[in-house]
């Protein structure tokens, strides 16, 4: 039986057909079932296998296809798979060449729309109201546009080949013409034919193109022509309406300049009160009903639906017991205090000092010309974690002062601090662990690394009610310590070591080390680590940073436990881009809320009714459904200031992180030659700024090796000198921990240095080891006593 003519290949269709597959040289070609669709070639068997094996696929974005003779054509992606296949005749083959020509440009465009997408988040569709309509509109006109460029793509790609079998029609024609009549005559006029059926192939597939895009203009533009009548309609009922109310405000105006008497009802301040009652406990009740949101749909490893209205009815009757878990108490106290300061009869607000104005503008960054070349040609045959790499990869703040950003959310500690559950205390904590994370989405520039003994302060007392210290503890490995005081009764400590990856395309940067919150008031304690930052096309394009992992906070004192899951960017993913999801649960495993948001934007949490076990998912685990309350945001990021894009996207305390202040140690981040240098522009001063200060440093490291060396016995001595002189120490190379990967071959040698401000203790609750902070900086301060410090710049 002759096989059914396979159709013509249509842009966008799926296209199938038997085709030949080398295998190897004792079996040659074998027939293989070949299926294109979605950019994707794949091949089985049989027919029949489609439904359960597949013997391999290749993508056609990274594929080259390249024609060997009449029938016989190949695909590549580079060397890891190939394909050598044969048509029965020239006609089939250059149908499938033309399909898959088709498929690999509408994979490259979709690969490269994948790729600037990395900075886009997509629009959350309205949950109500009439803007909901108007944001419905706009993305099925963007999604109707994005579908005839893609058919104008298409028609530009079928041109081409048009123009391509076209010329060789040409050719065969003017040979035809120069031949005399002889033998020859026949395979000219075969072969004038056979390219005379591959270009009305190749037209056929242009025209279906064509009267698809035809259709879909004509159909959508009838919509459009319809929505822009009903616009144009709106537009007039608005203007008439408008026109309505300024005449009956003109007439309200006019009768009340001419009454002599007011209403009882505007001369009565009791009365007025009273009549504004309903109206804006109306009011309020639409404003509650705004600002809960319907909870995130379908997270990764568990499913929230809406509770029975019953318990809606039963919140509404005990409005303390709903309003303590939701924090709307805190809330009222925050006005309360507001109120309190800003009103300049209270004794209080005569008592205030004035708070100091901080800058909100540093010097636009410059736009140097990064030659790459001069860079990478000076790394030939050396270690990478040894290569010094000058500032214009850098941002002019340091690791200390970009861990001091953590604090920028400060209110959702001061809020947990006030909280009478636990359960509900946590999801602030757990807030406030993903809000650390959204001053890095457009952050590319890599932070100085500090100097061993650098410190910085961050003294908000007056503003914010807390201040902050860090120090370098630690050169091999790098460390930093951090503290966190606050007057609202809450403490925050960290030490966190960098390691870090690089994968050629991206380069992975894992976080060491623990988290620490402890709450005067409930002795609670907490703890939590770090998630793996990302950044994206190190190489090529343009660099974009994800987060991804997972976070268990843990409340030692009760037993609580909140899980946060960082899902990884992914294309092909129909989820938000950068989604959080997470569920708090008691010491027993009991589940009460659920946390959802976006670790760039906001955070909702709800609080869970009752729960029980659904469907499968796809890794055949039986997933969690939570009945939920309606979500209430517990945090939304604050907009960049303005002209960010020019100042490295800093937010507005870090723009005030590197302000000059007076009364600091000597030791501070501030006092950084080379990062201030960077910070005004001149960065040819700092990268040279930048070598003296490492240089400095390992000097200043050899120097306390050898007072360690003269510590032990003298026949130590000798051979621990030349040990040192033949070490690594000795060289040139960059061992300052001013890079990212520095821990070269020495760096399980532990540095011989005692931190100023910190000391190594263990947490009985955690059960961890790690720097806590033992006093004295505030109280050197206040006396301006910096004898201890080392001059370290």
């Amino acid at each position: 039986m002759s096989e059914p003519k396979p159709p013509t290949p249509t842009p966008g269709d799926t296209y199938k057909g038997w085709l030949f597959k080398w295998t190897n040289y004792i079996k040659g070609y074998q027939r293989r079932w070949f299926v294109l669709s979605n950019g994707l070639l794949s091949y089985y068997r049989t027919q029949a296998e489609m439904g359960h094996t597949c013997r391999g696929t290749i993508n056609l974005a990274t594929a080259n296809i390249a024609v060997e003779d009449s029938c016989n054509f190949v695909i590549s992606n580079g060397g890891a798979q190939t394909y050598h296949l044969k048509a029965n005749s020239e006609v089939e083959r250059q149908r499938w060449i033309t399909a898959l020509e088709l498929a690999k440009a509408k994979a490259v465009r979709m690969q490269a729309e994948s790729d600037d997408s990395g900075d886009d988040c997509p629009a959350v569709p309205p949950t109500s109201g009439q803007g909901g309509g108007c944001r419905n509109s706009n993305s099925e006109v963007q999604s109707t546009l994005r579908t005839l460029n893609s058919k104008v793509e298409d028609l530009t790609t079928c041109n081409d080949l048009i123009v391509k079998h076209g010329s060789a029609l040409q050719r065969s024609l003017s040979e035809l013409e120069g031949i005399r009549v002889g033998g020859d005559m026949g395979d000219k006029i075969r072969q004038v034919t056979e390219r005379a059926t591959l270009f009305r192939i190749t037209s056929n597939a242009m025209i279906n193109a064509c009267r698809d895009f035809l259709s879909l203009a004509q159909s959508h533009s009838k919509r459009w022509q319809k929505a822009l009548q009903v616009e144009r309609d709106q537009r007039i009922r608005l203007e008439e309406t408008l026109e309505q109310l300024a005449k009956q405000h003109n007439h309200l105006e006019r009768a009340f300049r001419g009454a002599t008497v007011l209403p009882s009802s505007f001369s009565n301040p009791a009365l007025g009160n009273k009549g504004g009652v309903p109206g804006k406990g109306d009011a309020s009740d639409e404003d509650d009903d705004n600002e809960f949101f319907d909870a995130m749909e379908d997270p990764a490893e568990f499913i929230t639906v809406p509770a029975d209205p019953k318990y809606h009815r039963r919140s509404g009757s005990n409005v303390s017991g709903i309003s303590n878990e939701t924090g709307m108490d805190d809330q009222s106290v925050n006005f309360d205090e507001l109120s309190l300061a800003s009103n300049p009869e209270s004794p209080q607000s005569l008592e205030l000092e004035p708070v100091r104005q901080r800058r909100t503008r540093i010097p636009d960054k410059p736009n140097y010309y990064l030659n790459l070349w001069s860079i990478m040609k000076n790394c030939i045959g050396k270690e990478l974690s040894k290569i010094p790499m000058p500032v214009n990869f850098n941002e002019p703040l340091s690791m200390l002062q970009r861990l001091s950003e953590d604090l920028e959310y400060y209110e959702l500690l001061d809020k947990a601090a006030k909280c009478q559950s636990s359960l509900e205390q946590m999801c602030y904590v757990a807030a406030f662990t993903v809000s650390s994370y959204s001053t890095t989405v457009h952050r590319t520039g890599k932070p100085f690394n500090p100097l061993l003994g650098e410190t910085f302060e961050l003294d908000r007392l007056k503003e914010c009610g807390y201040r902050s210290l860090c120090e370098q503890v630690s050169h091999h490995p790098p460390a930093a310590a951090h503290h966190a005081m606050s007057e609202k009764g809450w403490t925050l400590r960290q030490e966190i070591t960098l390691a870090s990856k690089f994968r050629g395309k991206y380069l992975s940067i894992m976080p060491l080390g623990s988290i620490q919150c402890l709450f005067d008031k409930s002795n609670n304690h907490y703890s939590w680590k770090k998630v793996t930052t990302t950044v994206h096309n190190i190489i090529v394009g343009k660099l974009w940073i994800d987060q991804s992992g997972e976070i268990d906070v843990v409340n030692h004192k009760t037993g609580d436990r909140c899980h946060l899951k960082f899902a990884p960017y992914s294309y092909f993913s129909r989820d938000v881009p950068r989604k959080v999801t997470g569920v708090v649960t008691d010491k027993d495993g009991k589940a009460h809320y659920v946390l959802s948001g976006t670790w760039d934007e906001k955070m909702e949490f709800s609080r869970v009714m009752q729960s029980s076990k659904g469907e499968n998912g796809t890794e055949g685990k039986q997933r969690t459904v939570y009945q939920t309350l309606k979500a209430k945001e517990i945090w939304k990021k604050n907009p960049l200031p303005e002209g960010a894009e020019n100042m490295y996207f800093f937010s507005s305390l870090a723009l005030t992180l590197n302000e000059p202040e007076e009364g600091v140690a000597p030791t501070d981040s501030r006092k950084r030659p080379d990062q201030r240098l960077m910070e005004d522009g001149r960065w040819d001063e700092a990268n040279a700024e930048k070598q003296r200060l490492e240089e400095k440093q390992r000097t200043t490291r050899r120097e306390r090796e050898r007072e360690a060396v003269k510590a032990v016995s003298p026949s130590e001595e000798a051979v621990t000198e030349d040990s040192i002189n033949d070490s690594p120490l000795k060289t040139d190379a960059v061992e300052t921990g001013t890079e990212a990967n520095e821990v070269s071959d020495e760096s399980a040698h532990q540095d011989n240095y005692q931190a100023l401000w910190f000391e190594k203790l263990d947490d009985p609750a955690s059960g961890e080891t790690l720097h806590v902070y033992k006093g004295g900086y505030w109280e050197a301060k206040e006396q301006g006593s910096w004898d201890m410090c080392a001059d370290i710049f």
